[in-house]
């Protein structure tokens, strides 16, 4: 059995939960805001070059080989919010058994967009996958 226990949890609109939640002995404060996901999303530049599923993506710039640009609908208050990102060379719901092994490179490139490279991990060259995914903590504009 679990308990949630907690001081105050307001929705305001579209904007999210606003205000904290205490630790049980009162010493320890998280901005629940602070701590949520800003943007994220599964794209697919293999066979379509589109969103699979996002939140606050407008859409997915495909630049290149392996190469792509997640522009925000709402862009982010700075360049000082993380990303982190992941690939894979099967469909969502699949783990596939494969041994393409790839490594995804993400970074924090503007206030309206977040880029994201991927490479194949035994010849180094950048590639397509099936299955890009990306996600962004930070503070929105």
């Amino acid at each position: 059995m679990s308990s949630l226990k907690v001081d105050n949890i307001t929705g305001r609109g579209n904007a999210g939960f606003t205000g904290s939640v205490k630790s049980e002995g009162g010493n320890t404060t998280t901005d629940l805001q602070q701590g949520l996901a800003k943007a994220w999303y599964v794209f697919d530049q293999v066979n379509s070059d589109t969103l699979d599923d996002n939140l606050n993506i407008t859409n997915v710039t495909d630049r290149n080989t392996g190469s792509m640009y997640g522009n925000f609908t709402n862009n982010m208050s700075s360049v000082h919010y993380t990303v982190t990102s992941a690939c894979n060379p099967s469909a969502s719901g699949s783990m596939g058994e494969t041994d393409k092994n790839r490594s995804s490179i993400s970074s924090a490139d503007t206030t309206a967009r977040t880029s994201q490279n991927v490479y194949n991990g035994t010849s180094l060259a950048m590639a397509d996958e099936e299955n890009q995914q990306a996600v962004v903590h930070g503070d929105l504009a």
